[in-house]
């Protein structure tokens, strides 16, 4: 028998989305309920005439795109197939046997997948009211600590630390461990967190801030994220990418959907309008939800029997949102938000469900 190595046989397959049946509406996955800026669709479309190409592996367009609009250095920006691919290389280039990679208790699930592929122990420090804690990531790190993910907004809690707790933490952080910010989600609380000042923070050389557009840019079927890297570390990651990891026609589109930001930003107030909603909606309700700053909500039930109560109502009406049993929250459920008539129509089964 042909048989794996011995880590790689041991690791648990990576958690998909259970996406339900042909008739299922899906409030699992935190697309965007918005289609992407009409200027990145043809964008996309006139690119599909190249597809006998190879992509241009230097991402020109989408680091100008990138750079113009977070007015960055280009050269320090890498593009992946989605965010996942740059935290897996990441993780690859500087952490293995032996080593500790430290999240959070409600962080990125991947980010344990990854570890466990380079054989790198993945560790969570606590989470205080659902909310990333500096002091209890500081009270984790330990000397064979190599990096530290922190992710703001939050997935799946969608709470928020301000930037002075980020500074503040790369600051008490020992120098020799990496910090990587995932702002899969900043989109949608960039408003108030002014970006720039993360982002000054790989200047320092020991920080990543990483992003996405497959969130508030609705490009999530592209797979494009990227990230902003210090030299030295943008070098060695990109040694493990894949030299043509980002399509032609899914470049086109990602570059003309930053340059819209003007649609971007309809997105985002468009969405926290329906889900603030929802949000007050549920609370009316006796449920607890945490402030979200991202594109979902989390449902906190009284017990994780009733959550799993309003998880068969929903299932049975054809709606299907993200049990959360694997983060620890059994008593939870997460939903995207989508349109106004869907939003409505589960709070009515949860309403139902409720009584």
């Amino acid at each position: 028998m042909i048989k794996p190595v011995p880590h790689v046989s041991a690791m648990a397959a990576y958690a998909l989305a259970d996406l339900g049946g042909a008739h299922t509406i899906s409030m699992a996955q935190n697309e965007s309920t918005f289609p992407a800026s009409p200027a990145a669709i043809a964008a996309g479309q006139a690119a599909m005439a190249e597809l006998p190409l190879y992509p241009n592996p230097e991402w020109p367009d989408l680091r100008a795109a990138i750079a113009e609009t977070y007015m960055l250095e280009p050269n320090l920006i890498l593009c992946g197939a989605g965010s996942m691919e740059l935290i897996g290389c990441l993780i690859r280039a500087y952490a293995g046997p032996g080593d500790r990679v430290l999240g959070t208790d409600y962080g990125y699930a991947f980010v344990s997948s990854a570890s466990a592929q380079v054989q790198a122990d993945y560790v969570k420090a606590r989470e205080v009211d659902l909310t990333v804690s500096m002091d209890e990531i500081l009270a984790a790190v330990t000397p064979e600590t190599r990096i530290v993910f922190v992710c703001n907004p939050g997935n799946p809690t969608g709470t928020l630390i301000s930037n002075a707790e980020i500074i503040d933490l790369r600051n008490a952080l020992p120098a020799d461990v990496m910090l990587v910010v995932d702002q899969a989600y900043a989109e949608f609380s960039d408003a108030g967190n002014d970006p720039a000042e993360i982002f000054a923070l790989v200047e320092r050389g020991d920080t990543v801030v990483m992003r996405t557009l497959s969130k508030a840019y609705g490009l999530a079927g592209a797979r494009v994220g990227w990230g902003y890297f210090p030299a030295k570390i943008g070098a060695e990651v990109r040694k493990l990418l894949n030299p043509n990891n980002v399509s032609i026609p899914s470049q086109a589109a990602a570059a003309a959907a930053v340059r819209d930001q003007v649609h971007m930003r309809d997105v985002v107030a468009r969405t926290a309008e329906i889900r603030d909603r929802f949000a007050d909606d549920c609370r009316a309700m006796g449920l607890h939800l945490p402030q979200s700053h991202t594109n979902f909500v989390l449902l906190r039930f009284a017990s994780p029997e009733q959550a799993q109560a309003a998880d068969q109502a929903l299932r049975a009406e054809n709606l299907l949102m993200r049990g959360m049993g694997g983060y620890g929250l059994s008593d939870c459920l997460r939903a995207t938000i989508c349109a106004p008539e869907v939003m409505d129509r589960a709070r009515d089964v949860l309403k139902g469900a409720l009584k």
